[in-house]
């Protein structure tokens, strides 16, 4: 099976590269390796896959030295021609699109990375997935899309009309994009919508890494909305369970779909969205006592106000993950924040 897997210099697709690779398929990576946050993460989590740093240069592939089966190239999903020539050279059988440009907040100071690599990237896969029959693109949506939504544990069967980000707003039009693509030519598409995932090699600009970081370093951490907040937090490796069972099965019409009570989850065409969250919500006080516990270390607070684009709370529904792959992400809290401090203490030197 030839798999393309974009991302794979960042936290969820070099998990998701790798397990891949370890069963057998051939991978071809994408990544554009920007500098949201540090690069030598990025390329550390390359080396893992056997992708030296030297020997990267734009638009040309370079071969793992662990793997025979995992090419990686550097691209930019805005270079259309680029990407639209690896979809014809390599006839890939599925597409597992994780690359984006993450952040909520970082969306508020700069949209326009996010109308490039969110709205006008994700164009490129969906035209090089309908133009080599590709027979399942799975890409990452978020919980950020549920937006002013206030029935909780969120659904996929809710309504997502109201995102407070442009971030949300661009995986909300990533969802309509992928539908119309399925609807139109019969592109089996699903969406991940995922709930703050955390755990080793993880991304620098997440609250769990950002704390941690602080408390060893004895910097004050910024406690938003005063700590009145909460996350339903997904440890890495539920994710990557839950992305490959949703990549091997591609969703077919749902026959029963009522276009007079319209079900937002899935479509005549051959569309649905997942859910992939810990469906346990953690208060952020409680949160940050797992962190200080794992580290050993209390942190230093600084109570303020919460930030434009940012929602109160977050909590998974994933009853049609479990019905449709008999899967729910289930690793507590405190094991997976162990196990992230364990690894931040070995990569960083920290004691």
């Amino acid at each position: 099976m030839k798999i393309l897997v974009t991302g794979t210099a960042g936290f969820i697709g070099f998990f998701v590269a790798q397990t891949l690779l370890e069963r057998g398929d051939e991978v071809i990576g994408l990544d554009n390796i920007n500098d949201y946050y540090e690069v030598d993460l990025k390329y550390d989590r390359l080396d893992l896959c056997g992708i030296k740093k030297e020997s990267i240069n734009y638009g040309k592939p370079v071969l793992s030295h662990r793997f025979d089966n995992y090419h990686f190239y550097r691209l930019n999903l805005e270079d259309r021609d680029a990407v639209l020539s690896l979809f014809k050279e390599h006839k890939f059988h599925r597409v597992c699109h994780l690359a984006a440009q993450a952040g909520v907040r970082y969306s508020i100071t700069h949209p326009f990375d996010y109308i490039n690599s969110n709205i006008v990237g994700f164009m490129s896969i969906l035209e090089g997935c309908r133009q080599n029959d590709v027979e399942h693109l799975v890409f990452a949506s978020s919980s950020s899309i549920y937006g002013l939504n206030k029935v909780q544990p969120f659904s996929v069967h809710h309504n997502v009309d109201h995102p407070v980000s442009l971030y949300a707003a661009s995986k909300k039009s990533n969802e309509l994009m992928a539908h119309t693509y399925a609807s139109l030519y019969k592109l089996p598409v699903t969406g991940l919508r995922f709930f703050s995932v955390y755990g080793p090699w993880g991304r620098p600009d997440m609250a769990y890494f950002q704390f941690t970081k602080a408390i060893f370093e004895g910097s004050p951490i910024d406690v938003f909305n005063y700590g009145n907040m909460e996350r339903d937090n997904t440890y890495i490796d539920d994710v990557v369970t839950g992305v490959i069972r949703v990549l091997d099965k591609a969703p077919c019409g749902n026959a029963s779909w009522d276009e007079m009570n319209p079900d937002p989850s899935s479509s005549p065409a051959p569309y649905k969205v997942y859910n992939i969250g810990n469906n346990t919500p953690v208060k952020l006080m409680d949160f940050i006592k797992t962190i200080e516990t794992a580290c050993g270390k209390e942190a230093k607070k600084n109570m303020v106000p919460m930030q434009p684009g940012d929602i109160y709370s977050t909590y998974a529904d994933v009853n049609e993950l479990e019905k449709n792959f008999g899967y729910r992400p289930d690793t507590p809290i405190d094991v997976g924040i162990g196990k992230f401090v364990q690894w931040y203490k070995s990569y960083y030197k920290r004691t």
